[in-house]
């Protein structure tokens, strides 16, 4: 099946003034060229911002040989499949991030990449995914264009600080699931629900893996740049700081969900051998029950000709009322210990 082509969108930003400039455009080579011219008349204290989704590697080559973006960081982009991370080409900085968004049809958390490019004059985003973290990063750089003289960076902080948040939400919304979850599994029903725990340990566990390695991403980035790259301003060292806390207290959350599960399920796999045995107990009872009659009624089967009160009138009745009052005992015994 032929892959639909990209989505690219383009914004200018001036620094001091906090103006911006969206830039019609598209990956056709007319507009993909005057995107390019854009960038390259850029002045002291303007960059840019190009946004792409979903493009192929022939979309996004064209792109990359004007902005000196590294063959390897094209593949990654192109892919869709890294870990968090970040690295640096050059003057250009790398960082991937994962997007999730929660379903709740599902009790699912879907991912989604984002792949950003920091330059001197501008910032390229390559999205993957139906979650869009660029379009809220967008509206809060131009609820507060005062962030925009931190440059380029600006731009990462937002997408950090928006991808963030939506970690947060989607860590909310998975406690909510195993609350519901965990209610059911200590509720009175006998209801064996070890394979929806398992299921949702599994999304933890997808969301774990987005969540953890982005925590030494961000420490990275606060440690500032080391061979050369985009030069981050020491005022915007907070605001970093900022999105790290959130995303820590996010990522005790996820190993506390995680470790919330295991205990769970050992819950359940314990009242799973506790409903067995409540089971194999009552099974027990009743076949001590029956087992007084079948052995009198064994040994009086047995049809031989000299045995003690064949001829006797009252032998019937007495053997059938020795079979019930044993058994009534036997009954009333296991009810008063609960065994039945």
């Amino acid at each position: 099946m032929a892959k639909h082509p990209g989505v690219m969108e383009c914004v200018m930003y001036e620094e001091r003034s906090g103006r911006s400039e969206t830039v019609e455009c598209g990956l056709e080579d007319d507009s993909c060229q005057l995107v390019l011219k854009r960038l390259r008349g850029l002045g002291e204290g303007e960059f840019g911002w190009v946004r792409l989704v979903d493009p192929a590697e022939s979309e996004l080559v064209r792109l990359a040989g004007e902005l000196g973006l590294h063959p390897l960081a094209v593949e990654d982009a192109v892919q869709a499949r890294q870990r968090p991370k970040r690295e640096r080409f050059g003057d250009v900085l790398a960082v991937a991030l994962k997007t999730l968004w929660y379903v709740d049809a599902e009790s699912a958390v879907e991912t989604g990449q984002l792949m950003v490019f920091v330059g001197p004059r501008y910032v390229l985003t390559v999205r993957h995914g139906p979650v869009d973290p660029a379009g809220e990063a967008a509206r809060r750089l131009a609820a507060d264009p005062g962030m925009l003289r931190f440059g380029p960076m600006a731009v990462l902080h937002a997408l950090l600080d928006v991808v963030v948040d939506d970690y947060g939400d989607c860590a909310d919304k998975v406690r909510a699931a195993l609350t519901a979850l965990e209610d059911r599994v200590f509720s009175p029903s006998r209801v064996d629900h070890t394979e929806a725990i398992y299921s949702l340990k599994r999304e933890v566990r997808e969301f774990r893996d987005a969540v953890l390695p982005l925590v030494p991403v961000l420490q990275g980035l606060l440690a500032g740049p080391r061979e050369g790259g985009p030069q981050r301003p020491p005022k915007v060292l907070p605001y970093f700081r900022d999105v790290e806390d959130h995303l820590n207290r996010t990522a005790t959350e996820v190993r506390s969900l995680d470790e919330l599960l295991t205990s769970v399920l050992g819950a359940q796999q314990a009242r799973v051998g506790t409903w067995q045995n409540d089971d194999m107990r009552r099974i027990s009872a009743w076949a001590a029950i029956f087992a007084i009659p079948t052995m009198v009624a064994g040994v009086y089967g047995m049809n031989f000709e000299h045995m003690p009160e064949l001829r006797w009138s009252l032998g019937y009745p007495l053997a059938l009322a020795l079979m019930a009052l044993a058994s009534g005992l036997l009954y009333r015994a296991f009810r008063r210990n609960g065994w039945l």
